[in-house]
């Protein structure tokens, strides 16, 4: 390794300049942005508190890396882009996540290999792993500074393909992949993630939604008990399972529901719909949109509950999609417009977890395991989202996406300078960023005790 690091090789000449290159640069760091992350990390401790879920049966005279700093350069490499394990082996001794785990630069062990983060990986029992996963709904819930009058939260599964026969897989139609399906819930309105699941690859039933959303209403409500909750989500979730544990606990929820039969025939859409179609046609619109609500019960329902349709006459013909919700209030307009739709961004944060956390590398055999890269890949999340909230709104970079901010901000080289008195971290004089980087370090940075 040290041949191949310090050998040197050639680009083209410049001016009759011979260029050449070795990578022996010293005590250099590719992500000098990973010193922001730690702030955050250190200020939200959210490795701790996961560490202190699973019980280290290691002998203590013996342990070279405690569990947290474990879990915190795992969680930390995720951020700054390494998604595999595999990774930590080259950046074990890298001066900047040294810093950023409290460590010296230049001397001391450096930070857990790969082997070490597999078994770490591997070891939380279900039981563990549960009170994982609580805590990171108490993170959720510490991450505001007082108690919300009300929150919505998004609820929705994604497709995540399997790269083997791994436990939990499972053949899906509609996907046309075998894969897990694990469910993503948000505070879409703020991006905060509430809480991650691993799932067999197929659609959840009524009980099983039902028992999700119990378990995490029944958390929420140990810090928050007169917050009131709004629950929204596609199809999949509009059983009747869940909507009676919503109704029974005072919850409102605005679900997806698939058209049938009894619906399409229902008076009320059936008029305002054919008056959508005569009018897009007498006025020659390409596409004319409309709404109504109609009061409808299943057979499976205990009552009849509120419908809302959107009805879409275009040159393509009509396109009707229906929302059952609890809410009385607000115009059919507003219930499937403002609410409804809203959802949508619940997606795109699922994509930001997905393609830009790489949390979709769920290649463990133990379902487990996958569950536990799951919380990892959701704690790097929690540390983007809080650099994205200490930038100025005016900012540039204020809306960016992850990947943006890693590389405009953690993506930073410098080189680091250790005395016997001090270290000094030396970025790059051109950083074009450099101005923004001094704002989040300096919101970032731990109030005098």
């Amino acid at each position: 390794m040290t041949d191949v690091t310090s050998s040197s090789f050639r680009f083209p000449a410049v001016q009759r300049k011979k260029v050449t290159a070795a990578f022996d640069g010293g005590r250099i760091t590719s992500d000098g942005g990973v010193l922001l992350l730690a702030q955050a990390e250190r200020e939200m401790d959210i490795c701790r508190q996961l560490a202190t879920c699973i019980a280290d049966r290691r002998d203590p005279s013996r342990v070279v890396h405690k569990l947290d700093d474990i879990l915190r350069a795992r969680v930390l490499a995720i951020a700054c882009g390494y998604e595999d394990a595999d990774d930590l082996d080259a950046l074990r001794d890298d001066p900047g996540f040294r810093l950023a785990l409290g460590k010296l630069p230049g001397s001391g062990a450096g930070l857990a290999s790969q082997p070490t983060m597999s078994r770490w990986e591997n070891a939380p029992t279900t039981r563990e792993l549960a009170r994982m996963m609580a805590a990171m709904v108490d993170i959720y819930c510490a991450s505001y500074p007082s108690p919300p009058e009300a929150v919505t939260l998004d609820i929705d599964d994604t497709c995540d393909v399997v790269h083997g026969y791994q436990q939990l897989s499972f053949w899906n139609g509609h996907h046309g992949e075998r894969c897990f399906l694990p469910i993503h819930v948000y505070d879409t309105a703020t991006g905060r993630p509430v809480a991650m699941l691993l799932r067999t690859g197929k659609t959840p039933s009524g009980a099983e939604a039902a028992g999700h959303i119990r378990r995490l209403v029944r958390q929420i409500q140990r810090h928050w008990p007169t917050t009131h909750i709004t629950i929204r989500g596609d199809g999949h979730y509009g059983r009747p399972e869940v909507m009676n544990f919503c109704e029974a606990q005072g919850i409102d929820y605005v679900f997806g529901l698939p058209t049938n039969a009894v619906l399409r025939a229902d008076p009320q859409i059936v008029k305002i719909a054919d008056a959508c179609t005569v009018k897009r046609a007498e006025e020659q619109h390409v596409v004319l949109r409309n709404y109504a609500q109609t009061r409808y019960g299943a057979k499976s329902w205990k009552c009849q509950r509120r419908v809302v349709a959107r009805i879409e006459a275009s040159t393509l013909g009509m396109d009707i999609r229906y929302v059952v919700t609890s809410l009385e209030q607000g115009s059919a307009e507003h219930i499937y417009d403002t609410l409804y739709c809203a959802r949508g961004q619940a997606e795109n944060l699922i994509k930001l977890h997905k393609a830009q956390l790489a949390s979709d590398r769920t290649s463990c055999r133990s379902a487990n395991a996958n569950q536990m890269r799951l919380i990892l890949h959701t704690a790097a999340f929690w540390l983007m989202w809080r650099i994205q909230q200490v930038i100025p709104k005016a900012a540039p970079l204020a809306n960016a996406e992850f990947a943006t901010l890693r590389l405009r901000l953690l993506k930073v080289a410098a080189r680091v300078i250790e005395t016997a008195s001090r270290i000094r971290v030396a970025f790059a004089s051109a950083c074009p960023d450099a101005t923004l980087f001094r704002i989040i370090a300096a919101a970032l940075r731990p109030a005098p005790t």
